[in-house]
């Protein structure tokens, strides 16, 4: 039961990142494909506010959202000019940086042996000291996230992203300043990463880079694009099929040293397939441009 309840909260945790991703991918067109880094940003900003400082992990959280969204709206404004391809390899060259400075600054960092220790959560008496408990707070904020998402989408804000992401040229002619809004777009999307970042910290209680290589990017895309673009139901369920599908792997009975390959092929094959058989997603809107 414990690891059922263990899948739900992972489950919980990438539907945060690919509904917020799809806001910027989907329905906005910014082919963002770092995400990763703005995973392992909002966790090691938790991380070692509590570890260093004994800070609140309440209060380590907004703070994780906060360098979130400013690392997003940095990564905006140094590369929404850049169009396209070029976009998506500045975007990708996030994750790698950030993954190397994650192992590579040992003083900071501790490097691949890891931040051990890490607090749990509590809410006064409350403890979150089981999958079953994490599950409540890990729902309440993809509820929440999913909601903000929603109402974005349904607003006057929304319908423009959407005009940006069908013709900048033509929304940049009615006087739409097509910039600030992909930054403000991207600096939302890094925030909920980040907090997701957090989230997974406190829960694993053990953070090191190879849960945040620059891959996990590609998987989240995948969440997106299997789900579907432009549809907030298609990122969860994209993030609910990605996050079970490799699970069940462990019940073939398959070697250590053959599951992650077979994980690795089984995305690129699902990639592949969507491309040519299904290029708008599951429940997608749009197409992968």
């Amino acid at each position: 039961m414990e690891y059922l309840c263990h899948i739900v909260v992972l489950v919980g945790l990438y539907v945060i990142i690919a509904t917020s991703l799809n806001l910027a991918v989907g329905f906005t067109g910014i082919p963002a494909l770092g995400h990763s880094a703005f995973y392992l940003i909002g966790a090691y900003t938790s991380a070692l506010l509590a570890l260093n400082y004994g800070l609140s992990p309440w209060l380590t959280l907004p703070l994780a959202t906060l360098v979130g969204w400013i690392s997003g709206w940095l990564v905006g404004l140094l590369s929404t000019r850049l169009g396209g391809d070029f976009f998506a390899l500045a975007t990708f060259s996030l994750a790698v940086i950030s993954h190397s400075i994650a192992n590579n600054w040992v003083s900071v960092t501790r490097g691949p042996m890891g931040l051990p220790g890490i607090p749990s959560l509590s809410l006064g008496t409350w403890q979150f000291d089981s999958a079953a408990k994490w599950i409540t707070l890990v729902t309440g904020a993809a509820l929440v996230v999913y909601e903000l998402c929603r109402r974005i989408i349904r607003s006057p804000y929304g319908r423009v992203l959407k005009g940006i992401r069908e013709d900048e040229l033509a929304a940049s002619s009615l006087g739409i300043e097509v910039q600030m809004f992909k930054r403000q777009v991207l600096a939302f999307s890094a925030a909920c990463t980040g907090i997701a970042g957090g989230l997974y910290a406190y829960y694993i209680a053990f953070i090191d880079p190879s849960s945040f290589t620059p891959l996990e990017s590609f998987m989240m895309l995948l969440m997106v694009v299997l789900g579907g673009m432009g549809s907030l139901g298609g990122s969860v369920v994209g993030a609910s099929l990605l996050v079970v599908i490799p699970e069940a792997l462990r019940f073939a009975g398959l070697p250590g040293e053959l599951a992650a390959p077979l994980r690795q092929t089984m995305y690129g094959a699902i990639l592949v397939i969507l491309v040519i058989y299904r290029p708008q997603g599951l429940m997608g809107q749009y197409k992968w441009k």
